[in-house]
């Protein structure tokens, strides 16, 4: 009977674990690393778990930001890698961390499960900037980067974080988040990103906060790096 208790436990269980897949997490790391030109690897922990940040230190610097990428790929990668380097050229302390990820084939749902280990590296990394005597701090994240800094607010309203970007966000609430939120999306960005523009609007109540939509753009700002480090620049410096 203890048998048959276990194997209808195993059936039961989500076709994703709610913990990262670690070994590609390092697959990702020994791509990476090794090409690093701008910043320095580092590794946090969290949940026992050590993951990979790009960390780039900018002396007397005006912030230090907290850069969150989207699914399946890694801190350095398309529009994240541009603005953490852009960004430090412009004044600011920049940490891009490794999220969780899952095998190639997974879609946003099949995250859910992992959003409380991704709100924990969130908060470590926001630890280690203090750490670094950075007294304001940040938050940039991307996508689905953008859905786990969410779910991080939501649990922890009191959190150190100053303001932060939210860029491309297929959510039309921004329910139980009170700091200072940009909203920033291409007029050609994902369906969902689009249609919930007006209904994240609605819920921006903290009077700092803004919404931008960004025509001729898409999901990744593809061929307009300087607008979109513009766009995140210029946030930043009138609110931090």
């Amino acid at each position: 009977m203890r048998y048959l208790f276990l194997l209808l436990a195993l059936a039961l269980q989500p076709a994703w674990a709610a913990n990262s897949d670690y070994a590609r997490e390092q697959k990702w790391a020994d791509e990476i690393v090794p090409g690093v030109v701008v910043g320095d690897p580092v590794y946090i922990e969290a949940q026992g778990h050590k993951f990979l940040g790009l960390y780039t230190e900018t002396p007397n610097a005006k912030a230090g930001l907290v850069i969150v990428h989207g699914i399946g790929v890694h801190p350095d990668h398309g529009l994240i890698g541009v603005l953490r380097s852009r960004l430090a050229d412009l004044g600011y302390t920049t940490l891009s961390i490794q999220m969780p990820i899952l095998a190639v084939e997974a879609d946003s749902k099949a995250y859910q499960p992992l959003f409380p280990e991704a709100a924990e590296r969130i908060k470590a990394a926001a630890k280690f900037l203090q750490g670094k005597g950075n007294k304001k701090i940040a938050v940039v994240s991307h996508s689905l980067g953008s859905a786990m800094t969410k779910g991080y607010f939501q649990k922890n309203p009191d959190s150190p974080f100053a303001v932060w970007v939210s860029m491309g966000i297929s959510s039309d609430s921004y329910d139980g988040v009170t700091l200072p939120i940009y909203d920033l999306y291409g007029g050609d960005d994902l369906p969902a990103v689009v249609k919930g523009a007006d209904g994240r609007k609605k819920t921006l109540v903290n009077a700092k906060s803004a919404q931008t939509m960004a025509p001729k753009m898409d999901h990744f700002f593809t061929g307009y790096d300087d607008d979109l480090v513009k766009f995140v620049s210029g946030y930043l410096d009138k609110n931090l």
